[in-house]
Formats: C-alpha cells, sequence, structure tokens
C-alpha cells in the first residue's frame, strides 16, 4: 500500500508573484520565487506548520516549522497531486516523479523530485526544517506548485525499491 500511516498532514502548494499580467506567460515556466505552504492536520493529529520554498540559484530553500509530531523521524515528501481529502492520502498521488526516477534520498544522484527525505521532531514534536534542494523548483517541470506536501508518521528508509 502507498500509505500506511497512522496519521499524516498534506497541503497544496500555491506560489504568488507580483509581476502581473505582462509577464505572466514568462513567469508560467519559470515560476514564482516563493511559495507558502500552511499544513494543516488530517484527522485530530494536532500536526500543524508552515513552510516557506524560496527560488535561488540553483537550489530552492525550504524553511519552516512543524509542530505537533512524535518524536522522532518523519518522511518528507512532495506528492503528485494537490488533493488531500482522502483519510488515507491516496487523493495526494504517489511521490511526484516527472522523470521516472527510482526512490531516494535528497542527496542521491537518482531520485524522485518529491524527495526531501526525513524530517526529525524533538521531544516536544516540533520539527525545524532547513534545506536547501537542487532537485525541486518552484516552475518549469520539477515545479511543486499545485502538488501536496505530506509528512509522513514513519521514517523514509529511502529504499530503491
Amino acid at each position: 500500500a502507498l500509505f500506511l500511516p497512522a496519521f499524516f498532514l498534506g497541503v497544496t502548494v500555491r506560489g504568488h508573484d507580483k509581476a502581473g499580467d505582462e509577464g505572466h506567460e514568462k513567469n508560467k515556466q519559470a515560476g514564482p520565487k516563493k511559495a507558502i505552504a500552511v499544513l494543516q492536520e488530517l484527522g485530530k493529529s494536532g500536526v500543524k506548520g508552515i513552510i516557506t520554498f524560496t527560488q535561488s540559484d540553483g537550489y530552492v530553500e525550504i524553511k519552516g516549522e512543524i509542530t505537533g509530531l512524535t518524536p522522532g523521524e518523519h518522511a518528507f515528501h512532495v506528492h503528485e497531486f494537490g488533493d488531500c481529502s482522502s483519510p488515507d492520502g491516496k487523493s495526494a498521488g504517489a511521490h511526484f516523479n516527472p522523470d521516472h526516477k527510482p526512490h531516494g534520498g535528497p542527496e542521491d544522484t537518482e531520485r524522485h523530485v518529491g524527495d526531501l527525505g526525513n524530517l526529525k521532531a524533538d521531544d516536544s514534536g516540533k520539527a525545524e526544517v532547513n534545506i536547501q534542494d537542487k532537485v525541486i523548483k518552484l516552475g518549469g517541470p520539477h515545479s511543486i506548485i499545485g502538488r501536496s506536501l505530506i509528512v509522513h508518521a514513519k521514517p523514509d528508509n529511502r529504499s530503491q525499491s
């Protein structure tokens, strides 16, 4: 099964830029410079957070904080669809993988675009997010805009299978 977590949360990632109508076609491919994901619990887990994505030259900076997690590691992925409506998470689809690569960790040369590794929640259930990722983008074919950001109950084992 794709999802077996006790809980997970998701959010559709949306972008914003101030270019206006004249820059719309250019920005469609380039994408916005910043996107914000507001994570909300599914069910009654109490998990919530805000994650900011900032496009820089050659990477996207991912920063934020998630609270209400169980202490320990939790898989952190961008999934292919921006639909988090189903209780089992299947409406979000699989990890975002437009290049049809094998599953891996954020430092692997072969990985899904959406493979962001694991977050570590402290004893109070708080996870600080500070990632620089060279694969995801806010525009073009690797754009995460309009997709789901999922925090899983269990860690990612980064298995290639």
